[in-house]
């Protein structure tokens, strides 16, 4: 049977009435190349598709390329970390709590195009680890009472990345602030990942971990309380670019329900599958949402 133009039209218009809606849009996500990162971008894509975006995935990228993508508008929306971009991107110095630290890089970043969501609970900051296991440190819980175990004699060796012991804002002001002192011959530099072998294997007394670091419940470590607030936070938010919110006001809305589902017990249990259980981020990612009714 031929089909007429009338018809061609009737079924045109009958396809743009279907209940199934996609969106056309080409929404791309970024990421940094690390794990929690990886885990984010793959999530934050699934969901999106499952809500009708078009999405591109473009992750494993360096911290200030990422950003740099966005600024220019090669990337839409990353997950990104308050403290750094208080640091590291806008350069402020000042101690703030976490609530200020929100609101400063929410309104430095406004000027350039970028919103920062609502943040998440978790706080991937600096931490200081020691072995459960240390019956020398088994009464320790915060920094405090770390600064009196070494000031009362006892003498630990302390992992650390290359870059803490040189940064202005690094192991000279923490020393300071709570009041210990390591000698030079106790510090041992290496690469971020190797501080949590040295500790586990007993190389070292303390190591500088990050603080949703799947390996710190996986090695049985115990994080010593920052109770002085040395570290700066680093609240993960979703930041999307402007125009792009503007044109599709609804990531708000789906971004936001998925900061809500994440805290430091979320993100150290996802990191830990993929790096010690040595799961597929992709399926670590589609199981959390499907675990929160997100998918």
């Amino acid at each position: 049977m031929k089909t007429t133009t009338f018809g061609k039209l009737a079924a045109t218009a009958l396809l743009a009435t279907s209940t199934t809606v996609t969106y056309a849009a080409d929404l791309v996500v970024g990421g940094k190349g690390f794990t929690e990162q990886l885990i984010m971008s793959s999530m934050t894509a699934q969901l999106l598709e499952a809500k009708g975006f078009d999405v591109e995935k473009r992750d494993g990228m360096g911290s200030t390329v990422v950003r740099k993508a966005q600024i220019n508008g090669q990337v839409d929306l990353y997950w990104e970390y308050t403290g750094t971009s208080l640091l590291n991107y806008n350069k402020v110095k000042e101690p703030m709590d976490a609530a200020n630290t929100y609101k400063t890089v929410k309104e430095l970043d406004a000027k350039l195009g970028l919103v920062w969501l609502q943040p998440s609970k978790a706080n991937n900051t600096y931490a200081l680890a020691v072995r459960q296991d240390d019956s020398r440190t088994s009464n320790v819980q915060s920094l405090t009472e770390l600064a009196e175990l070494l000031n009362s004699g006892t003498r630990m060796t302390f992992a650390t990345d290359i870059e803490f012991p040189v940064r202005p804002d690094g192991l000279k002001p923490f020393q300071k602030m709570y009041g210990m002192k390591f000698k030079r011959s106790e510090i041992k530099k290496m690469d971020p990942g190797l501080t949590y072998s040295a500790l586990k294997e007993k190389e070292v007394d303390i190591a500088l971990v990050y603080a949703t670091d799947g390996r710190i419940g996986a090695f049985n470590f115990k994080v010593l309380d920052d109770d002085k607030g040395f570290f700066p936070d680093y609240a993960i938010v979703p930041v999307v670019r402007k125009d792009t919110l503007a044109k599709y006001p609804k990531l708000e809305g789906i971004l936001n329900e998925l900061s809500s589902k994440l805290d430091n017990a979320v993100l150290t249990r996802l990191n830990g599958q993929v790096d010690v259980e040595k799961r597929s981020i992709e399926n670590v990612s589609r199981d959390f949402l499907k675990e929160q009714g997100l998918l």
